[in-house]
């Protein structure tokens, strides 16, 4: 450290992100450029070496993750532009039928999962089937706060049940578990709960706000008036079988998290094709898709000398130290909740770096008592991602954009609703796996 400084102030530039990210004036990117050069400076770096720690970063798993939600942009683009999200999304209301206020709930929350599920992005699978359906949940009366309130909670447990969103690739790459012992022992314990919560809450609101939220007349569509071309079927069976046979493929060779990238490459040309698009279009449409995530990728890799900086300055050592007498007084119990009721309410929008910041701050606390990391999976997901239920955020404000409702009420209820029963699993989780 710089002057000789003590370790612990090393968490500066950490306490500076923080600060900035509830500034709205400040961008995501900004902010972290700002906090790398802190950290830099503490750690008497050589910041005129930038290109080569960004060189370095490129390389690495947070740069990883950014070209993946890239991508997964551009595949998003591919399924609008080919009509697979459309016809997606009318199949499986349809399956289902959208004729009684349950149905269309258990309908819009399997809809909303399965898209999040296949683009890996929650806003922007949403934001693609939003319009389609609508007018569907119109027809039944379904109000714009029950809509939102289900996208928002359904939609996130698909980034809990891909193997290759940028939540599961984090816990598989911090824990060093499989994608199956992920699945068993982190997302379904949260998912679960999730859904029975989402639904019950979703009756209710629904009734506290008819005749209050209802959609404008004229809203409403049958979805018998849908009718899919040849070539939207064709190109969404050349995307199923495409996308079943990478991420099988992977699964079967365990091949590891940078095959996302070859899962969504594949499917997204594979989509193009189907739909009988020319190579230039294909590349053009998946091209226009990743262009929207360019400054995220961007801060991904620069999130990585962040976290370097820190780590060099002795903090998280210096943290263990300090949190030696809570860990010998409260054991596991203790220093589980605490680290995860921190980090839930800490900041939004930036849910990877978040997890990997948890991750460590608190891992060696973790290795000392002995925590299992099936436990620690779980921790890891509640505390990156229940943020964006505990307080109005970028996800909520955005389920509510997309379902076109200012009622932000019924959004934290929902939200506040899931926290304390995923908390409940987590005390059940540290009881009996430990």
């Amino acid at each position: 450290m710089i002057f000789d400084l003590p370790p612990i102030l090393g968490l500066i530039p950490l306490v500076v992100y923080i600060i900035l990210a509830f500034n709205k004036k400040i961008h995501a990117f900004v902010n972290v450029v700002i906090c790398v050069i802190i950290g830099g400076i503490l750690t008497r770096a050589d910041l005129l070496k930038l290109g080569s720690i960004m060189w370095n970063s490129l390389g690495s798993f947070l740069g990883l993750v950014g070209l993946i939600i890239m991508l997964g942009s551009g595949l998003g683009l591919m399924l609008k532009e080919t009509g697979i999200a459309e016809f997606i999304v009318y199949t499986m209301m349809k399956k289902i039928g959208v004729n009684t206020m349950n149905r269309s709930i258990l309908a819009t929350m399997l809809t909303s999962m399965t898209m999040v599920f296949l683009l890996n992005t929650l806003t922007g699978g949403n934001a693609v089937i939003a319009p389609i359906i609508i007018p569907l949940v119109a027809s039944v009366g379904m109000t714009s706060s029950t809509l939102a309130a289900v996208l928002q909670a359904a939609g996130v447990t698909g980034l809990f049940l891909s193997p290759f969103s940028p939540p599961m690739v984090v816990m598989m790459q911090i824990t060093g578990l499989p994608y199956g012992q992920i699945l068993l022992y982190a997302s379904l314990p949260v998912c679960i709960p999730m859904w029975i919560i989402t639904y019950i809450n979703a009756k209710r609101i629904q009734k506290k706000t008819v005749g209050i939220d209802d959609y404008p007349q004229g809203t409403a569509l049958e979805v018998k008036e849908y009718v899919a071309t040849p070539e939207t079927k064709l190109a969404t069976l050349f995307f199923s079988l495409a996308i079943v046979a990478s991420m099988a493929y992977g699964i079967i060779n365990k091949v590891g998290v940078t095959h996302a990238v070859t899962v969504i490459a594949v499917s997204a040309v594979a989509a193009g094709i189907g739909a009988r698009f020319s190579v230039q279009r294909i590349f053009d449409t998946i091209m226009k898709g990743c262009g929207q995530y360019v400054w995220l990728f961007f801060m991904f890799i620069m999130f990585d000398p962040f976290l370097s900086f820190i780590a060099k300055s002795g903090a998280f050592d210096a943290i263990l130290e300090l949190t030696r007498p809570l860990i010998d007084a409260t054991g596991k119990f203790g220093v589980t909740f605490v680290s995860t009721i921190i980090s839930i309410f800490s900041i939004q929008g930036a849910a990877v770096a978040q997890a990997l910041m948890m991750d460590s701050i608190f891992r060696p606390v973790v290795d000392h008592i002995g925590l299992s990391m099936h436990t620690w999976a779980l921790v890891i997901l509640i505390s990156s991602q229940m943020t964006s239920f505990a307080y109005p955020g970028l996800d909520i404000f955005a389920a509510m954009g997309i379902a076109r409702t200012t009622n932000i009420k019924p959004m934290l209820m929902n939200g506040w609703s899931i926290i304390i029963a995923i908390l409940v699993v987590l005390a059940g989780s540290i009881i009996l796996v430990g």
